[in-house]
């Protein structure tokens, strides 16, 4: 087995590398003058099991592109299986037509990472699960919910949280959570007016005097959380707190955070922390890497990951 690290989160690369206790492999990711992306994988990987880590996060085009290059170089090195490792998977918002004449980008880059030389996928958190469905190579989805929980159990006492969706959509990943803590659930009810802008308008649920936890897949430019945050401390929460899969926090959203009603937002290491995200008093991160890592042996060796949520 060979691990190969992207330039996209090289300190999730190398935390899987050291659970694994397996260096990772040489490769030089560079750029030409013009920005063209070059690729070399100084290592022999003929018949080779070759795992390659990389989020397709900010910048996403050029991260991708290095994803696509790197599976390319790789197949034609005669690497015996090739797993493309995409902790955060990008495009995941762009799953079905939002109205006429727009794309289903998910359904694309499905497309480039599986032409480029990709045997499987191994991602986590997906935005929608059917999204798995436009592979048609194997998926597996990993749950970032057992860590998230471990985490909440280690920090408060389920007895007083309240589990909150920030919307409809994110129900059932909110209740997974509440059932493995035995919590209580709550929804927000939002009217989105536009992309980028959300409005709270209801909460179902009791959360007077109860610490609230927003539970969620992905947290870009804060909106919806810090609303719901402001919207819950109104209705009489003692406190509120938001864990997400993945911190993408573009544009202003750490200052958004920071200067939010939250007392803590809790993010994983599936995309790198920025410096402003390190600085900040509110925003902590979670590695996955154990998680990450697990899997890629079981893969490795043929066995089950569903046993990893059992």
């Amino acid at each position: 087995m060979k691990i190969v690290a992207c330039n996209s989160n090289r300190p999730l690369a190398e935390a899987i590398s050291a659970y694994l206790n397996l260096p990772l492999s040489k490769a030089s990711i560079r750029r030409f003058s013009d920005m063209e992306i070059f690729v070399e994988v100084q290592e022999n990987v003929r018949g080779q099991d070759v795992f390659v880590i990389q989020s397709t996060s900010y910048p996403a085009n050029d991260h991708l592109m290095e994803l696509l290059v790197t599976l390319d170089a790789l197949r034609r090195g005669s690497a015996r299986r090739i797993t493309a490792v995409v902790p955060y998977f990008g495009y995941a918002r762009q799953d079905r037509k939002s109205g006429p004449r727009t794309p289903i980008s998910a359904k694309l880059v499905a497309n480039l990472i599986t032409t480029a030389g990709a045997d499987r996928v191994l991602t986590m958190d997906l935005h929608a699960g059917q999204i798995q469905g436009f592979f048609d190579i194997p998926v597996d989805n990993l749950y970032a919910a057992p860590t998230l929980a471990k985490d909440l159990e280690e920090r408060y006492d389920p007895n007083h949280l309240v589990i909150v969706s920030p919307d409809v959509g994110g129900v059932v990943r909110a209740r997974s959570i509440a059932k493995r803590l035995d919590a209580d659930l709550a929804i927000i009810d939002k009217r989105r007016e536009r992309a980028g802008v959300s409005e709270v308008m209801n909460i179902i649920g009791d959360v007077k005097d109860r610490r609230c936890i927003l539970i969620d897949d992905i947290v870009d430019s804060a909106g919806t959380l810090c609303n719901a945050a402001v919207a819950l401390t109104k209705k009489g929460a003692t406190s509120v707190s938001s864990y997400v899969t993945h911190g993408v926090l573009s544009g202003g959203a750490v200052a958004r955070v920071t200067s939010s009603p939250m007392d803590k937002l809790i993010i994983t290491d599936s995309i790198v922390a920025t410096e402003a995200m390190r600085v900040s008093h509110n925003i902590e991160q979670l590695t996955v890497a154990p998680l990450m890592a697990e899997a890629v042996r079981r893969i490795h060796e043929e066995s089950s990951i569903s046993s990893l949520f059992d």
